[in-house]
């Protein structure tokens, strides 16, 4: 059986099931994965120098995640145009002509939404958070039709650095900028969380319930727990959720088709997660 060897950089993933994800789709695949959590701290060096040891220690790809992926991006030739524009990168791959980058957040989140609603507009849109997964959900959005977005952020530089990425994406898509979550979901279709806020470490939520009524849907990028206090406040209020979960699952599948250079059985895989 073939042998690969992955890893996953980042700060807070002891619970991350990326380990489970990668190396079931590899038994189903036919090949031998072996998947690391990697911790800088833990390792004793910071993000550079971790990411720099990766392909001596005989890393085929890794996967990025908070708060890394816009570092990342600086690192690698990123070939597609749109997570060029995006900034950040999730997915590595390693080869004889140096590091290649991916996001597959991006194109995971336009996978788990047209699961979830179809061809459904988003409608206007309150996203929390502008870090590396919301660069990547709100070019995802811009790709399902996206035309007005309220973008929340504490970090003013980050938030416009973002809108202005969007703006030159698309010219038409009108773009506000507040550190208010409440002022931001007023009169918005879709909420959307991709902050830490909710995940293992991090408990709360970056909306109280009292903020989401009119809206529609709601988007957690946090997948540990399944159920966020955010979303369990969305669907007490009548929303459709989208859980984290699923941008999980389909991004992991997209990142092992780039580092395997081939396709899993998707219900299998599904179904073995949910038994693991």
């Amino acid at each position: 059986m073939t042998a690969l060897r992955l890893g996953l950089i980042g700060d807070n993933i002891a619970a991350s099931r990326a380990p489970a994800l990668h190396e079931l789709a590899g038994r189903l695949s036919g090949l031998a994965v072996r998947y690391d959590r990697l911790i800088p701290r833990e390792e004793g060096l910071d993000f550079d120098a971790l990411f720099a040891a990766c392909p001596g220690r005989f890393y085929a790809g890794l996967n990025i995640t908070y708060p890394y992926k816009e570092r990342a991006a600086a690192k690698v030739l990123v070939e597609d145009a749109a997570v060029r524009r995006l900034g950040a990168v999730n997915t590595v791959i390693f080869g004889l002509d140096g590091a290649r980058g991916f996001n597959t957040d991006y194109s995971g989140f336009i996978a788990a939404y047209r699961a979830a609603r179809g061809a459904a507009a988003p409608g206007p849109v309150c996203m929390i958070g502008a870090g590396g997964v919301g660069r990547a959900v709100a070019f995802g959005l811009l790709t399902l039709g996206l035309e007005d977005l309220r973008l929340v952020e504490r970090e003013t530089a980050k938030a416009e650095a973002l809108a202005s990425a969007l703006r030159a994406a698309a010219p038409a898509l009108s773009v506000a900028v507040t550190a208010d979550a409440a002022a931001g979901a007023r009169g918005a279709a879709g909420l959307v969380n991709c902050t830490p806020v909710g995940m293992v470490g991090y408990e709360g939520t970056p909306l109280p319930r009292s903020a989401m009524a009119g809206a529609a849907w709601a988007f957690d990028a946090v997948y540990t727990p399944v159920e966020t206090e955010f979303l369990r406040g969305a669907a007490a209020d009548g929303l459709a959720v989208i859980s984290g979960y699923e941008l999980f699952f389909h991004q992991g599948v997209d990142a092992f088709r780039l580092f395997a250079g081939r396709e899993v059985d998707q219900a299998a895989l599904r179904a073995g997660l949910q038994e693991a």
